[in-house]
C-alpha cells in the first residue's frame, strides 16, 4: 500500500510539472510573437513575374497557332471555289455546246463544217467571258484575302508590343533606381513613341535627378500630344516649383486638378511643392480643398 501510495504521488507531482513547464513555453512563445516586428515571410515577386512572363509566352503561341489555322482555311476555301468555279465553266460549255448542235439541226445547217466553226466560235467567245468574269472575282477575293491577311499580322504585331510594354511597366514599378527607371521608359518609347503617359513618368524621374528644363520639355511634348493629361501638368508643375517660378507653377497645378481632381489629396506631400509652402495663393487652395 505504501507503495502505490507513493507511485502515485510521483505521477502527481510529474504531471504537475509538465503542466507548468508547459503554460511556461506558451508564455515564451506569445512573448515572441509579440516582439515580431515585420512579417516572418514575404511574397515572391519574382515568382509572379515569371508566372506573368510564362502566361504571355502562352497567349502568344497560341495566338500564332490560330493565326496559322485561320490562313490555312482562307487558302483551302479559295481552292474549293476556284474548283467550283471550274466545274461549273466545264459544265456550261457541254450545256452549250448541246444546245447550239440542237439549233442547227432544227435551223437545218446541213454542213458539219459550218456547224462546227459555229460551235467552235461560239465556245470560244462564251468561255472566254466565262474565264474572264471568274479571273476578276478570283482577283477580287485574292485582294481580301491578302487584306485580310495583312491585318491579322498588324492585330498580332500590336498584341505583341502591348505585351511587352506591359512586362516593361511591370519593371518599371519594381524598380526603384531612377537611372534603371529612365531606361525602361524609354524602352516603352520606342515601342509606342505617343505613350503620352511613359513621357509624364520619366518626367518624373529626372526631376527625382534634377533635371528640370528636361522634364519640361517632356511635359510640353506630352501636353502637345493630349492637352488633357492633367499628370503632365502636374510634373510641370513641380518643375516650375523646383526653379520658383510660382506663377506658371500655380496655373499648372490649377490645370492638373481640373483634369484630374484625385491629385488634391497629394498636394501637402508633394515634396516639389516645399516652395509654395509660403504662397498665398497656394494656401487659399489647400483651405479650398
Amino acid at each position: 500500500m505504501k507503495s502505490l501510495f507513493f507511485v502515485l504521488c510521483a505521477i502527481i507531482f510529474s504531471a504537475g510539472a509538465n503542466a507548468q513547464q508547459t503554460t511556461q513555453t506558451e508564455a515564451q512563445q506569445q512573448q515572441v510573437l509579440n516582439e515580431l516586428k515585420e512579417p516572418m515571410y514575404r511574397p515572391l515577386l519574382e515568382r509572379y513575374i515569371l508566372d506573368e512572363l510564362k502566361s504571355v509566352r502562352y497567349d502568344q503561341q497560341k495566338l500564332r497557332e490560330d493565326l496559322t489555322k485561320q490562313v490555312t482555311h482562307s487558302q483551302l476555301d479559295a481552292a474549293d471555289r476556284a474548283l467550283t468555279y471550274t466545274t461549273d465553266t466545264i459544265n456550261n460549255v457541254l450545256f452549250i455546246i448541246t444546245a447550239t448542235a440542237s439549233i442547227l439541226v432544227v435551223v437545218g445547217w446541213n454542213s458539219l463544217r459550218d456547224i462546227k466553226s459555229k460551235v467552235e466560235d461560239l465556245v470560244k467567245e462564251r468561255v472566254g467571258n466565262i474565264t474572264q468574269e471568274y479571273e476578276q472575282r478570283l482577283q477580287v477575293l485574292e485582294s481580301k484575302l491578302k487584306e485580310r491577311s495583312e491585318e491579322i499580322l498588324n492585330n498580332h504585331k500590336k498584341i505583341t508590343i502591348t505585351n511587352e510594354v506591359h512586362s516593361l511597366w511591370m519593371r518599371a514599378n519594381l524598380e526603384s533606381d531612377m537611372n534603371s527607371k529612365i531606361e525602361i521608359y524609354d524602352e516603352i518609347l520606342k515601342r509606342k513613341p505617343e505613350d503620352v503617359e511613359a513621357i509624364a513618368y520619366k518626367a518624373d524621374a529626372l526631376l527625382e535627378l534634377g533635371q528640370t528644363g528636361v522634364a519640361i520639355q517632356l511635359c510640353n511634348q506630352a501636353l502637345e500630344m493630349d492637352n488633357d493629361y492633367g499628370y503632365a501638368y502636374w510634373q510641370r508643375a513641380c518643375a516650375y516649383a523646383m526653379l520658383h517660378q510660382h506663377a506658371d507653377a500655380m496655373a499648372d497645378i490649377r490645370m492638373a486638378l481640373e483634369y484630374a481632381p484625385n491629385l488634391k489629396n497629394e498636394l501637402l506631400h508633394e515634396a516639389a511643392f516645399a516652395s509654395l509652402h509660403d504662397n498665398a495663393s497656394f494656401n487659399e487652395m489647400i483651405e479650398g480643398i
